[in-house]
């Protein structure tokens, strides 16, 4: 049900932002390691408990399409 979900505001939003519990066993980034694959997105960022993923949307009526810019270090 969560990853439908998650999957379901990708859709919608393109960027979401998660928080894992400071009590959780897994961290943020595993978290969001873990998620990435299930919901076809990528981990854009993770910063003490937070993360975020992005996915773009397949909608294409979309006016504001978020387009990741392409990290110039690995160019």
């Amino acid at each position: 049900m969560f990853i439908k979900r998650t999957d379901l505001a990708l859709e919608a939003r393109e960027l979401i932002k998660g928080r894992v519990l400071e009590t959780s066993l897994m961290s943020a980034r595993e978290a969001a390691e873990a998620l990435a694959p299930r919901t076809r997105s990528e981990v854009v960022q993770v910063i003490g408990t937070k993360f975020v993923l992005y996915r773009p949307s397949h909608k294409k009526d979309l006016k504001n399409k978020i387009v990741l810019v392409a990290d110039k270090k690995k160019a």
